[in-house]
């Protein structure tokens, strides 16, 4: 989410069918089943603020749900912002030939008062990008309701919140342009009240582990409600 020194491509994983040592070849059975899934984002892909960002990430969290025989490949970048992801996460994306992508990038623009059209014309490149050169399910992210988080205590709320709904807006209108292929992942709604000493890590701008759990919860939700087949 925010501006940080970290950089992370995690390394491609096949899962198992267990985690007690199940060969990591598909079964034939599972291969039918068997899911893609690339991450496009920033330090909040990556896991900044998660005990362990490799397995406490939201998208490790999410891909822990796949079938037996899956992959899955983290390519966050830290401080990464629309355009950067379009040029940097984008092609490596397409050549994984995913079949479920999830993008979650806005906050870093919006700390970077990068205008809402520009950041509109960077999203709308990716997203038509993955949907022109993969057959991806594409899950894109919304802004939380991020005015309880530490640090934007000093921050005008009402001022925070006018920028939140117009990039809101913005991604709501990207997600339309592919119906049936790009799906709305709404981190917004009702996402104010949970911000807390408990989900906000000690550097009080990314999400902890329970942050992060209830990030993949809602990927998970709207996944699984559009036909990937996620563990409940």
């Amino acid at each position: 989410m925010r501006t940080s020194s970290l950089f992370q491509v995690a390394a491609f994983v096949v899962l198992t069918a267990s985690a007690c040592g199940a060969s990591a070849t598909a079964s034939p059975s599972s291969a039918t089943s068997a899911v893609r899934y690339v991450a496009i984002g920033a330090s909040d892909t990556v896991g900044v603020g998660a005990t362990d960002p490799t397995t406490g990430s939201w998208p490790a969290r999410v891909a822990a749900l796949l079938p037996a025989g899956s992959a899955y490949v983290n390519l966050g970048v830290s401080g990464s912002v629309a355009v950067q992801a379009k040029d940097q996460q984008l092609p490596g994306a397409v050549a994984q030939k995913p079949t479920v992508v999830s993008v979650w990038l806005a906050v870093n623009d919006m700390n970077a008062t990068i205008q809402p059209a520009s950041y509109r014309d960077a999203l709308g490149a990716i997203v038509d990008g993955l949907v022109a050169r993969t057959d991806a399910k594409i899950f894109v992210g919304n802004v939380p309701d991020v005015r309880g988080v530490p640090a934007y205590r000093d921050v005008d709320k009402n001022a925070l919140l006018a920028q939140i709904t117009a990039y809101n807006d913005v991604i709501a209108a990207v997600v339309k342009t592919a119906p049936g292929r790009v799906f709305l992942v709404d981190l917004f709604t009702g996402s104010g009240p949970l911000v807390s000493t408990i989900t906000v890590s000690g550097d009080g701008f990314h999400p902890s582990d329970e942050g992060y759990k209830l990030i993949a919860d809602r990927f998970a939700v709207a996944m699984r409600a559009n036909g990937v087949p996620l563990a409940p």
